[in-house]
Protein backbone atom coordinates (compact mmCIF):
# COMPACT_ATOMS: atom_id res chain seq x y z
CA UNK A 1 0.00 0.00 0.00
CA UNK A 2 2.74 2.14 0.82
CA UNK A 3 4.18 1.92 -2.46
CA UNK A 4 1.30 2.88 -4.33
CA UNK A 5 0.44 5.97 -1.88
CA UNK A 6 3.81 6.90 -2.87
CA UNK A 7 3.12 6.44 -6.79
CA UNK A 8 -0.44 8.22 -6.40
CA UNK A 9 1.42 11.29 -4.75
CA UNK A 10 3.71 11.75 -7.47
CA UNK A 11 1.33 11.46 -9.92
CA UNK A 12 -1.12 14.17 -8.01
CA UNK A 13 1.76 16.28 -7.57
CA UNK A 14 3.05 16.64 -11.18
CA UNK A 15 -1.20 17.56 -12.04
CA UNK A 16 -1.36 19.86 -8.80
CA UNK A 17 1.61 21.88 -9.94
CA UNK A 18 -0.16 22.86 -13.38
CA UNK A 19 -2.88 24.29 -11.29
CA UNK A 20 -0.09 26.35 -8.88
CA UNK A 21 1.00 27.74 -12.50
CA UNK A 22 -2.02 28.22 -13.49
CA UNK A 23 -2.98 30.47 -10.91
CA UNK A 24 0.18 32.58 -10.38
CA UNK A 25 0.07 33.02 -14.64
CA UNK A 26 -3.77 33.87 -13.70
CA UNK A 27 -4.97 31.82 -16.81
CA UNK A 28 -8.46 29.89 -16.97
CA UNK A 29 -9.87 31.69 -14.56
CA UNK A 30 -13.57 30.95 -14.30
CA UNK A 31 -14.29 34.13 -15.56
CA UNK A 32 -12.17 33.78 -18.55
CA UNK A 33 -13.72 30.50 -19.35
CA UNK A 34 -17.29 31.95 -19.07
CA UNK A 35 -16.37 34.57 -21.12
CA UNK A 36 -15.40 32.39 -23.83
CA UNK A 37 -18.53 30.37 -23.66
CA UNK A 38 -20.74 33.31 -23.35
CA UNK A 39 -18.74 34.49 -26.81
CA UNK A 40 -19.38 31.33 -28.38
CA UNK A 41 -23.14 31.10 -27.40
CA UNK A 42 -23.83 34.14 -29.74
CA UNK A 43 -22.13 32.29 -32.53
CA UNK A 44 -23.47 28.50 -32.26
CA UNK A 45 -24.36 26.26 -29.56
CA UNK A 46 -21.63 23.76 -30.99
CA UNK A 47 -18.84 25.92 -30.16
CA UNK A 48 -20.44 26.21 -26.98
CA UNK A 49 -20.30 22.28 -27.02
CA UNK A 50 -16.94 22.19 -28.33
CA UNK A 51 -15.11 24.44 -25.81
CA UNK A 52 -16.91 22.67 -22.82
CA UNK A 53 -15.28 19.22 -23.85
CA UNK A 54 -12.12 20.88 -25.23
CA UNK A 55 -11.74 22.14 -21.53
CA UNK A 56 -13.18 18.66 -19.73
CA UNK A 57 -10.34 16.66 -22.01
CA UNK A 58 -7.81 19.59 -21.13
CA UNK A 59 -8.03 18.68 -17.25
CA UNK A 60 -5.62 15.45 -18.42
CA UNK A 61 -3.15 17.63 -18.65
CA UNK A 62 -3.83 20.63 -16.83
CA UNK A 63 -6.25 21.38 -13.88
CA UNK A 64 -9.62 22.87 -15.15
CA UNK A 65 -12.22 23.39 -12.35
CA UNK A 66 -14.46 20.77 -13.74
CA UNK A 67 -17.54 21.24 -11.69
CA UNK A 68 -17.77 24.59 -12.49
CA UNK A 69 -16.85 23.87 -16.57
CA UNK A 70 -19.67 20.88 -16.39
CA UNK A 71 -22.25 23.02 -14.10
CA UNK A 72 -21.87 25.99 -17.08
CA UNK A 73 -22.36 23.81 -19.44
CA UNK A 74 -25.77 22.96 -18.25
CA UNK A 75 -26.42 26.52 -17.87
CA UNK A 76 -25.53 27.54 -21.50
CA UNK A 77 -26.95 24.47 -23.36
CA UNK A 78 -29.55 23.16 -21.43
CA UNK A 79 -29.39 19.56 -19.50
CA UNK A 80 -29.22 16.78 -22.11
CA UNK A 81 -27.05 18.91 -24.64
CA UNK A 82 -24.48 20.39 -21.74
CA UNK A 83 -24.94 16.44 -20.41
CA UNK A 84 -23.58 15.35 -24.05
CA UNK A 85 -20.80 17.98 -24.20
CA UNK A 86 -19.75 17.25 -20.41
CA UNK A 87 -19.87 13.39 -21.18
CA UNK A 88 -17.61 13.79 -23.92
CA UNK A 89 -15.23 15.80 -22.47
CA UNK A 90 -14.97 13.69 -19.17
CA UNK A 91 -14.42 10.26 -20.94
CA UNK A 92 -12.22 11.27 -23.13
CA UNK A 93 -9.90 12.57 -20.16
CA UNK A 94 -10.13 9.38 -18.64
CA UNK A 95 -9.50 6.84 -21.53
CA UNK A 96 -6.62 8.89 -22.89
CA UNK A 97 -5.35 9.11 -19.20
CA UNK A 98 -5.86 5.47 -19.39
CA UNK A 99 -4.63 4.76 -23.08
CA UNK A 100 -1.29 6.69 -22.05
CA UNK A 101 -0.35 5.31 -18.86
CA UNK A 102 -0.71 2.30 -20.50
CA UNK A 103 1.72 2.52 -22.90
CA UNK A 104 4.34 4.26 -21.59
CA UNK A 105 3.54 3.22 -17.91
CA UNK A 106 5.80 0.74 -17.33
CA UNK A 107 9.07 3.44 -17.54
CA UNK A 108 7.41 5.55 -15.48
CA UNK A 109 6.87 3.67 -12.85
CA UNK A 110 10.15 2.18 -13.11
CA UNK A 111 11.87 5.19 -12.92
CA UNK A 112 9.53 6.79 -9.72
CA UNK A 113 9.95 3.39 -8.12
CA UNK A 114 13.22 1.61 -8.29
CA UNK A 115 12.79 -1.69 -6.02
CA UNK A 116 10.76 -4.27 -8.37
CA UNK A 117 8.93 -5.79 -6.03
CA UNK A 118 7.70 -2.60 -4.54
CA UNK A 119 6.50 -2.18 -8.01
CA UNK A 120 4.51 -5.10 -7.73
CA UNK A 121 2.92 -4.34 -4.31
CA UNK A 122 1.96 -1.16 -5.86
CA UNK A 123 0.38 -3.54 -8.77
CA UNK A 124 -1.67 -5.56 -6.60
CA UNK A 125 -2.57 -2.77 -3.97
CA UNK A 126 -4.24 -0.90 -6.67
CA UNK A 127 -5.70 -4.23 -8.36
CA UNK A 128 -7.29 -4.80 -4.98
CA UNK A 129 -8.91 -0.91 -4.55
CA UNK A 130 -8.30 0.47 -7.78
CA UNK A 131 -12.02 -0.06 -8.64
CA UNK A 132 -13.24 1.60 -5.39
CA UNK A 133 -10.89 4.92 -5.86
CA UNK A 134 -12.17 5.40 -9.88
CA UNK A 135 -15.75 5.40 -8.14
CA UNK A 136 -14.88 7.91 -5.40
CA UNK A 137 -12.80 9.86 -7.46
CA UNK A 138 -14.63 13.10 -7.86
CA UNK A 139 -14.70 13.73 -4.70
CA UNK A 140 -11.22 15.28 -4.96
CA UNK A 141 -9.91 17.93 -8.01
CA UNK A 142 -7.19 15.85 -9.35
CA UNK A 143 -7.78 12.45 -8.42
CA UNK A 144 -9.95 11.49 -11.20
CA UNK A 145 -7.02 12.22 -13.66
CA UNK A 146 -4.88 10.65 -11.23
CA UNK A 147 -6.86 7.31 -10.89
CA UNK A 148 -6.87 7.03 -14.14
CA UNK A 149 -3.25 7.23 -15.22
CA UNK A 150 -2.36 4.61 -12.75
CA UNK A 151 -5.35 2.06 -13.57
CA UNK A 152 -3.42 2.26 -17.20
CA UNK A 153 0.01 2.24 -15.29
CA UNK A 154 -0.98 -0.79 -13.37
CA UNK A 155 -2.80 -2.57 -16.47
CA UNK A 156 -6.10 -2.36 -14.89
CA UNK A 157 -8.41 -4.77 -17.78
CA UNK A 158 -9.42 -1.74 -19.71
CA UNK A 159 -12.91 -2.97 -19.50
CA UNK A 160 -13.27 -2.56 -15.58
CA UNK A 161 -11.66 0.39 -15.93
CA UNK A 162 -14.30 1.91 -18.18
CA UNK A 163 -17.15 0.80 -16.13
CA UNK A 164 -15.87 1.81 -12.63
CA UNK A 165 -15.38 5.93 -14.88
CA UNK A 166 -18.45 5.38 -16.42
CA UNK A 167 -19.85 4.86 -12.64
CA UNK A 168 -18.11 7.40 -11.22
CA UNK A 169 -18.83 10.01 -13.97
CA UNK A 170 -22.28 9.90 -15.46
CA UNK A 171 -23.90 10.51 -12.29
CA UNK A 172 -21.74 13.91 -11.84
CA UNK A 173 -22.18 15.14 -14.87
CA UNK A 174 -26.10 14.53 -15.56
CA UNK A 175 -26.54 16.16 -11.42
CA UNK A 176 -24.19 19.12 -11.90
CA UNK A 177 -25.67 19.64 -15.91
CA UNK A 178 -28.90 19.42 -14.51
CA UNK A 179 -28.32 21.87 -11.90
CA UNK A 180 -26.86 24.27 -14.37
CA UNK A 181 -29.84 24.36 -16.51
CA UNK A 182 -32.29 25.17 -13.61
CA UNK A 183 -30.19 28.23 -12.65
CA UNK A 184 -30.09 31.44 -13.87
CA UNK A 185 -28.21 34.66 -13.12
CA UNK A 186 -30.96 36.09 -11.18
CA UNK A 187 -30.98 32.72 -9.34
CA UNK A 188 -28.17 30.45 -8.80
CA UNK A 189 -28.74 28.79 -6.08
CA UNK A 190 -29.52 25.14 -7.51
CA UNK A 191 -25.96 24.78 -8.83
CA UNK A 192 -24.87 25.83 -5.50
CA UNK A 193 -26.74 23.65 -3.44
CA UNK A 194 -25.47 20.63 -6.33
CA UNK A 195 -21.60 21.80 -6.14
CA UNK A 196 -22.22 21.54 -1.90
CA UNK A 197 -24.31 18.25 -2.05
CA UNK A 198 -22.45 16.57 -4.33
CA UNK A 199 -18.99 17.52 -2.85
CA UNK A 200 -20.18 16.83 0.72
CA UNK A 201 -21.43 13.70 -0.33
CA UNK A 202 -18.04 12.77 -2.18
CA UNK A 203 -16.08 13.71 0.08
CA UNK A 204 -17.80 11.86 3.05
CA UNK A 205 -18.03 8.29 1.15
CA UNK A 206 -14.35 9.02 0.40
CA UNK A 207 -13.71 9.14 4.27
CA UNK A 208 -15.57 6.35 4.69
CA UNK A 209 -13.58 4.18 1.68
CA UNK A 210 -10.55 5.75 4.00
CA UNK A 211 -11.31 4.35 7.19
CA UNK A 212 -12.73 1.17 5.90
CA UNK A 213 -9.66 0.35 4.11
CA UNK A 214 -7.22 1.82 6.97
CA UNK A 215 -8.92 -0.40 9.63
CA UNK A 216 -8.55 -3.25 7.53
CA UNK A 217 -4.70 -3.10 6.87
CA UNK A 218 -4.39 -2.70 10.65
Amino acid sequence: MKALFKLFLIIAAVFASTFVIIKVMGLLTVDQIEGWLIQAKSSSAIYVGSIVAVLLFADLFIAIPTLTVTILSGYFLGHTYGAMAALVGTMLAGISGYAISWYYGNGIMAFLIKDEKKRCEAISAFDKGGFAMILLSRAIPILPEATACLAGMTKMSFWKFLLAWSISTMPYVLIATYAGSISSVSDPKPAIIAAILMSSILWASWYTYYRFTSRNVD
